[in-house]
């Protein structure tokens, strides 16, 4: 890559860029079939899945970034990417009505519980960023392992409060949608019905095969750009290495929304949030080392940043504001205010 001109680098990144987002609408419809077919749907199994699909492309940049010792840019990238993916909320609630506010009519807490999930795992991962590498387990951080065990309790305790509520909510007005993938409504398209298993389990393999590639190139020719524009790799990896990565997430979360699934567009944004942070672990296993204690104090800023863009939401969620304004709600617009200026905050923190 460092080999390339400058123009050749940026078409490059735009093309994986785009082949990341069509790789994204495929994984979203194909994991929607295998849900279906395999009766997935709300059980762990189908919840990692989601996950998985969902953060391919962090995946294939933390495995290469941590690899060639970029380990800012792997940090970043998976920190800074919880306020990223948290803003495609914003373009979510902008496509769902032009009345009333996604978080008005998601109709659910489950929301909540999957946003205190993110809560949770990004506060282990400020203070893992404490921890001495010498703290190490090998070459793992206690704070990766902890991160990993505690999604996998949370996992399990959202699993148990979708299958048996011990409450009830009426929220009227509310149209949540489908629980989640495995429930099919005759509204909702089924791209994949008339297929063999096999095809589909075909097209899922080749869309996870593109959005590794595609994540592999954004991280190779994003860092050489990154170097001769003289940017800081944290930020670069937070900012424009993490829009490029939420692409699936922002093609999955507005066609959701467009049949109405509001509870799955807001449940698939932090579901992929708590399961990204858990990539530390893999970031570990690759760089031989830890990585959170190289985090660094800009990371610990997109940590508390991307805690507090989730914690508007899930004031709004039970708020629930019942006009918009511009299309958006209150919350919405709460949540572009404070990205703006903890992104202004960000440039004024020493690098």
């Amino acid at each position: 890559m460092s080999g390339l001109s400058t123009p050749i680098l940026v078409a490059v990144f735009l093309l994986a860029s785009a082949a990341t987002w069509v790789a994204g609408i495929g994984l979203s419809s194909t994991t929607d079939e295998l849900d279906n077919r395999l009766g997935l749907g709300a059980a762990l199994g189908g919840m990692i899945l989601l996950a998985i699909a969902g953060s391919l492309p962090e995946i294939a940049i933390t495995v290469t970034a941590a690899g060639q010792g970029h380990l800012g840019l792997a940090a970043g990238n998976l920190i800074g990417g919880i306020a990223i993916q948290t803003l495609v909320l914003v373009v979510c609630d902008a496509v769902a009505s032009r009345d009333q506010p996604l978080t008005f009519l998601v109709g659910s807490l489950v929301p909540v519980v999957e946003g205190l999930t993110v809560v949770f795992v990004v506060g282990l991962v400020l203070l893992g960023a404490l921890l001495p590498a010498s703290s190490a387990i090998g070459p793992l951080s206690p704070a990766s392992i902890a991160i990993v065990v505690t999604w996998l309790g949370l996992l399990w305790v959202l699993n148990h409060v979708q299958r048996d509520p011990r409450w009830e909510v009426v929220m009227p007005g509310a149209q949540p949608g489908r629980p989640d993938r495995s429930v099919r409504e005759e509204q909702h398209p089924a791209r994949h019905a008339g297929r063999p298993l096999a095809v589909v389990v075909g097209l899922f393999a080749a869309g996870c095969v593109v959005t590794l590639i595609g994540g592999y190139l954004l991280e190779s020719g994003g860092n050489v750009l990154a170097d001769r524009a003289g940017v800081n790799g944290v930020i670069f990896g937070a900012t424009v290495l993490a829009l490029a990565t939420a692409l699936p997430e922002l093609s999955s979360g507005i066609a959701a929304v467009r049949v109405g699934d509001h509870q799955l567009a807001t449940g698939d944004i932090f579901g992929g949030n708590a399961f990204q942070v858990c990539l530390f672990l893999v970031a570990d296993l690759v760089a031989g080392r830890p990585v959170l204690p190289t985090a660094g104090i800009l990371n610990s800023w997109l940590g508390g940043l991307g805690i507090v863009l989730t914690v508007i939401y899930l004031i709004g969620v039970i708020v629930r504001p019942k006009r918009c304004l511009l299309r958006l709600g209150i919350d919405s617009i709460l949540v572009v205010i404070v990205f703006v200026l903890g992104s202004i905050g960000l440039t004024a923190l020493p690098t």
